[in-house]
């Protein structure tokens, strides 16, 4: 059975009721830094541990380090900026046969996951899928556009009661960009996944076009697909429809879902990895739209609030990059029982039945890169092609 996009963009976030939110507490945040020091330690005697059993290239010395956006200094922050605004002026990989609306580089990331969405969401590839993705996203900017730092993240817990004033999304020049110019009295996101209750999900304070900031006057090429259209379809995604980047950032939904309170209970609540990739994207029918989508779901708009074209935005790096930050805290606090922990297969919700994901299943990103990887080599940022770690 084939969902359709309307019904697969609830089925991303697993929601059936706006259940409570969980609140924030300022214990977690401290408690948050505790397990990050810890998988840090751990980590690092593994690092020190294996040097003395085997030759490695990946070392306590050589690790690069990824960092939270706020904690970059004004020129690392443009730099960064700078080196995507440069990959969405290279010409796109893609063949236009294929995918008829890409236009660049930075439209390959888009494009591929706009065709592997039903694969790589509830499936057993997705935490490492995403991991590999935003990997040699971070390369392409250092390769193709000279950028020399790593990739940032952002750290959803941080502001999560007033989201806009985070320095990822002030709209200053040091920013990811602002929100949206607002629109008034503009609808809630209403998600629906039949015979579930629809979920209603609150407005942001934006709406229209991002108006500030780096990205102010950035076009979206590709989507949408899981919006609805000005006639209530929804298409491909994949045709060229030129439009601006919208947000519609709010705090409700990053105080509800992606707050330390929500970061911590996934980390020490879920011991095992069904379970914890479950929790992070939404249990079905917990009522809960995990962390996962509570960053989604935070900055909204078009394409960020569409399940297939959410790379369409480039927060979505930073997003993913706290999304493998969790799974990297997480894997560090067991490392010899959750490095190579996988669960899944290679469907949404193994919708229609498919293989278990395993070690040896093979991930593919398309015309993002030429280079074909086994699971097993994308499951440790210090292993395979990684050598990185997270401050």
């Amino acid at each position: 059975m084939r969902l359709s996009a309307r019904h697969i963009s609830l089925a991303w976030l697993t929601a059936v009721a706006f259940a409570s939110p969980v609140p924030g507490n300022g214990s977690d945040a401290a408690t948050l830094k505790r397990l990050a020091q810890t998988a840090s330690t751990n980590e690092l005697a593994y690092l020190s541990n294996r040097a003395m059993k085997r030759s490695s290239t990946c070392t306590a010395e050589t690790l690069s380090i990824r960092k939270e956006w706020g904690t970059l200094s004004a020129e690392e922050r443009i730099a960064y900026t700078n080196a995507v605004l440069c990959l969405q002026e290279k010409t796109s990989f893609t063949p236009t046969n294929l995918v008829p609306g890409a236009r660049s580089r930075f439209d390959d990331w888009v494009a591929t996951h706009i065709n592997q969405t039903l694969n790589i969401h509830y499936t057993g590839t997705f935490l490492a899928w995403h991991r590999w993705f935003t990997w040699i996203y971070e390369q392409a900017l250092r390769t193709e556009c000279n950028y020399t730092g790593t990739q940032p993240y952002w750290d959803w817990g941080l502001y999560s009661s007033n989201t806009t004033s985070s320095p990822v999304f002030d709209g200053s020049a040091t920013s990811m960009s602002g929100n949206g110019e607002y629109i008034p009295g503009h609808s809630p996101i209403t998600l629906s996944m039949p015979p579930y209750p629809d979920v209603i999900l609150p407005a942001g304070s934006g709406g229209g076009c991002v108006i500030s900031g780096p990205f102010q006057n950035m076009t979206v090429n590709l989507g949408p697909v899981a919006l609805p259209l000005s006639n209530g379809s929804v298409a491909s995604g994949l045709n060229y429809n030129p439009r601006c980047l919208k947000r519609d950032i709010g705090s409700a939904v990053n105080q509800a879902y992606a707050n330390y309170t929500s970061i911590v209970n996934l980390i020490v609540e879920n011991d095992n990895i069904d379970d914890f990739q479950m929790v992070m994207q939404g249990v079905p029918g917990s009522g809960s739209i995990g962390v996962h989508g509570g960053g989604h779901y935070t900055i909204a708009g078009d394409p960020g609030a569409d399940f297939y074209t959410s790379p369409g935005d480039p927060v979505f790096y930073l997003h993913h990059g706290m999304i493998d930050r969790t799974w990297w805290i997480w894997q560090n606090l067991d490392l010899e029982r959750r490095r190579d922990a996988i669960s899944g297969t290679g469907t949404f919700l193994n919708n229609p039945p498919s293989a278990n994901t395993t070690l040896d299943t093979i991930v593919d990103l398309g015309y993002v890169t030429d280079v074909s990887i086994a699971m097993r080599d994308i499951m440790s940022t210090t292993d395979g092609p990684f050598c990185y770690t997270y401050a």
